[in-house]
């Protein structure tokens, strides 16, 4: 082990441990006093396995590369009495992290509803049981798999069972975060493994920085800036900000250099001896630059071809109405999002993270880096890219084209200015305060977007995960229905799409869970939960109050079946709504929410009843229940009533 210099505010002892058993064991963690940096990194070697001190997991690796650890952290099974573990290891206000790269969440069992929450925050997934005996992959059969937020540090664990079936219902019930290559390994079945390996995050708070002092480390740089946390953010150096309170940062040995960036001369690498070497160094590094510039080329052909590229070429030159520009470079999108600087991010979501971006004509866009895509539904993505840049609707988020010379493809957007309708039903602005007009526009608008998707679109599209935070408002305030990264479209004759189980808790479609089989009616129900939110403020998933943890629908169901409905409303629907209109848009909502979805309306019969009571509300003598009744009688016929107690999604 290097010794630090006594201008150090930290002396590493030489005689240190550098091994705990078999796992190797670096800096800045250590065995004993004066081996590792602060308490964080503190590792207790008991019977030759290392055990990581101040989060208690044993630990099985360190990358200082990837700046990753693996442990052995706890499975919720309901089959080992040791192991009805349902709380994550507790990591909050630490320098470690869940990897959202590096684990997924997995559950076991047959028609189990498995989910982790921390704050609100969600991450699950469905097992349905068509197919009796134990698969070797997990394809939602007895067993699912899902991605985990990011920057998650805690979470509780739950596992429901969706049917009442005794000999389901008693089954084993298995959920719990893990290594993504594990996996793989292990088929998917940890059978009575109280633990398994998860991925740790992990990085270097900043105030430990001044007791770092290194020479080829990028960590030196840092230690010895005075720069702002944004400065720092823009400098190419290897960085990364979390959502947690305290900044923490990754650091890697600077190019050219290995080693361990976290101490003294610990990153080795090629130096200049001689000036006569000069000149050949010089040569080595602009042949270097040329030969950069002709393997970037052709990774970015690579990556053009695996993308798509040529498909999209043939659609775009057969279909008169897509528009060939639509491909942007990978060279102008760096450009317009500064190197997708983190100062840009507009948010992030389980399919990816959204950049604010400028182009060199000065147009506004958003661009959107998905996280991942998998290779054998490369061709269905360019299907997608092709439709979805046809719709032409004024509530709907224009897609203005892709980048297909990045590992994984790039989708542009029009920019939006003024956030989403969650933000203003769920965080009260008083700038623009949501009146009854406003929340009734909103819904014609969003009614209609979602109508046209699946009625007026050359082919008809499903979003399938309709919500609030979709819905976004422009500078005039008008809705604009966004992110169709799990959307499809499907042939004129087919009636559902079978897929993985996907969408947001609370909004889902409870026929969808059961069946797998998402159809227009899954939307419908979706646009139903937002009726809730408008009349109601309350979010999918009450957070407040007596109702806290019980689904909105529930809530709202339990309200109408005890003729209660104005007891649950916003003040200002309350304060500023017509009775008549309110009573009939709960209604509308009843028959959105209808369990069984072969009741519920088409979109194209909610837009139009909406539109009915939006004419009917600006006539002076406001008959609004007349004018609907009517409507209602000569168009459509939808309202149902709730013969199935709906369960919680959440």
């Amino acid at each position: 082990m290097v010794v630090l210099s006594s201008s150090s505010s930290l002396i590493i002892k030489p005689d240190c441990p550098t091994k705990c058993g078999e796992i190797p064991i670096s800096y800045p963690f250590g065995i004993g006093a004066g081996c590792y940096l602060d308490d964080w990194y503190a590792v207790n070697c008991r019977l030759s396995k290392p055990f990581l001190a101040s989060i208690n997991l044993e630990l099985l690796n360190i990358s200082l590369e990837a700046n990753t650890i693996l442990v052995n952290h706890p499975v919720f099974n309901t089959c080992v009495s040791t192991g009805d573990y349902k709380e994550s290891a507790n990591l909050e206000n630490s320098p470690f992290f869940f990897s959202d790269t590096g684990n997924v969440l997995l559950g076991r069992g047959c028609y189990l509803l498995v989910y982790i929450n921390h704050n609100e925050t969600y991450a699950g997934c469905f097992c349905s049981c068509l197919i009796k005996g134990d698969a070797t992959a997990c394809l939602g059969n007895n067993c699912c798999h899902s991605t985990i937020p990011p920057f998650l540090q805690f979470f509780n664990a739950s596992a429901e069972v969706t049917t009442e079936k005794p000999d389901i219902v008693k089954q084993c019930k298995l959920v719990f975060v893990v290594q993504e290559e594990w996996i793989v390994r292990k088929k998917w079945n940890p059978g009575n493994s109280k633990a398994v390996p998860v991925v740790l995050d992990w990085g270097i708070h900043y105030s430990s920085f001044h007791r770092l002092n290194t020479s080829t480390s990028r960590c030196n740089d840092f230690a010895n800036s005075t720069s702002t946390n944004a400065t720092l953010a823009n400098k190419s150096f290897s960085t990364s900000t979390t959502a947690s309170n305290s900044l923490v940062y990754k650091c890697n040995c600077k190019g050219g250099f290995q080693g361990n960036p976290f101490i003294l001369q610990g990153c080795q690498g090629v130096a200049i001896g001689f000036p006569s070497l000069l000149l050949v160094l010089l040569g080595a590094w602009r042949l270097h630059i040329i030969i950069k510039r002709r393997k970037d080329i052709k990774l970015k052909d690579k990556y053009f071809k695996r993308n798509g590229g040529s498909l999209l070429q043939q659609l775009t030159s057969s279909d008169g109405n897509v528009n060939r520009s639509k491909l942007f470079n990978s060279k102008e999108l760096d450009k317009a999002t500064d190197h997708f600087n983190v100062d840009r991010i507009l948010g992030r979501g389980g399919q990816g993270t959204v950049y604010k971006g400028m182009l060199a004509d000065g147009k506004i866009i958003a661009v959107k880096k998905p996280k991942a895509i998998d290779e054998r539904k490369i061709e269905e993505f360019i299907n997608e890219v092709a439709i979805l840049s046809q719709i032409n609707h004024r509530n709907v988020v224009k897609l203005l084209g892709c980048c297909l010379e990045t590992e994984v493809p790039l989708l542009v957007y029009e920019f939006i200015p003024n956030g989403t309708l969650y933000q203003y039903l769920h965080a009260q602005n008083e700038e623009f305060p949501l009146t009854w007009e406003r929340r009734l526009q909103i819904a014609v608008e969003v009614a209609g977007a979602l109508s046209y998707l699946h009625s007026s679109a050359s082919l008809p599209i499903y979003h399938r995960d309709v919500k609030s935070a979709n819905i976004l408002l422009d500078d005039k305030y008008r809705a604009k229905v966004a992110d169709f990264g799990t959307s499809r479209s499907i042939d004129i004759d087919q009636t559902h799409v079978t897929t993985k189980v996907q969408g947001t808790f609370g909004y889902l479609d409870p026929e969808y869970f059961r069946s797998s089989q998402f159809t227009d009616k899954s939307d419908v129900y979706s646009f139903g939960v937002v009726l809730l939110e408008l009349l109601t403020g309350q979010k999918p998933i009450i957070s407040i109050g007596l109702e806290e943890g019980k689904s909105l629908v529930n809530h709202f169901m339990d309200s109408m079946q005890e003729d209660n409905l104005f007891d649950i409303l916003d003040p200002q629907v309350k304060q500023l709504g017509k009775k008549e209109e309110i009573v009939t848009i709960a209604n509308l909502a009843n028959s959105c929410l209808n369990m069984n979805g072969k009741k519920r309306p088409m979109m194209k019969e909610v837009a139009m009843v909406l539109e009915g009571i939006q004419t009917s509300s600006q006539k002076d003598n406001g008959n609004v229940q007349q004018d609907y009744e009517e409507a209602e009688h000569e168009r459509i016929e939808i309202t149902e009533c709730w013969d199935v107690v709906s369960t919680s999604t959440g």
